[in-house]
């Protein structure tokens, strides 16, 4: 079967029209469309994601809370620890009732410098700063050290100078002349 020139030409234009008009629809419409409906999956999965997040959070609050309750009283116990009121006796008081278990001689305290902590922004606390010296055999002074450092950890050494003492007898020929800092926190209520 033969067709005409003409209406074979006819033909083939509405066939490229068609063809044509559904490129155009599917470019337009459908594939419009299609980019719509994955960018709302993908923020539905997102939206999912952010509410399992939330649903695990609430589930667990108690557990939080109770995490939070024993932090708390254990901060709270840790700042009974902390320096308040008069610092410089309260610090000399405290490091003269420690000493006392300690073959350690601490006969000079220097003055107290006070001051905001440096280490974390916006921390809650002061520090303060005391200069001590004295004298104590190396075992002893190092006994010392560690117990102070361990009994109160809200208090640290710093600047430790250690020199041999001024042997004034024979048994102190073996003794340390020391001079350290003792940096501790001040509660901020006070």
């Amino acid at each position: 079967m033969k067709i005409p020139k003409e209406k074979r030409n006819q033909l083939i234009a509405v066939g490229l029209g068609t063809l044509v008009t559904l490129v155009a629809l599917w470019f337009l419409l459908i594939n419009a469309q299609q980019s719509k409906l994955q960018e709302l999956s993908a923020r539905i999965t997102d939206t999912e994601e952010k509410l399992n997040i939330m649903r695990k959070a609430v589930a667990e609050y108690p557990k939080l809370a109770a995490e939070l309750q024993v932090a708390a009283e254990k901060l709270s116990g840790l700042e009974e620890d902390m320096a308040a009121g008069d610092l410089y006796s309260w610090i000399i008081d405290t490091v003269k009732r420690f000493k006392v278990s300690h073959n350690v001689d601490i006969p000079q305290f220097g003055t107290v410098a006070t001051g905001d902590v440096n280490l974390f922004p916006q921390f809650p606390y002061r520090q303060v700063l005391l200069g001590v010296s004295g004298t104590a055999y190396y075992h002893d002074f190092g006994k010392f050290l560690a117990d102070f450092e361990n009994r109160f950890p809200s208090m640290r050494i710093q600047n430790l100078e250690l020199e041999p003492g001024s042997a004034v007898s024979p048994a102190d020929k073996e003794k340390l002349s020391f001079r350290m800092e003792i940096v501790m926190l001040v509660k901020p209520t006070s």
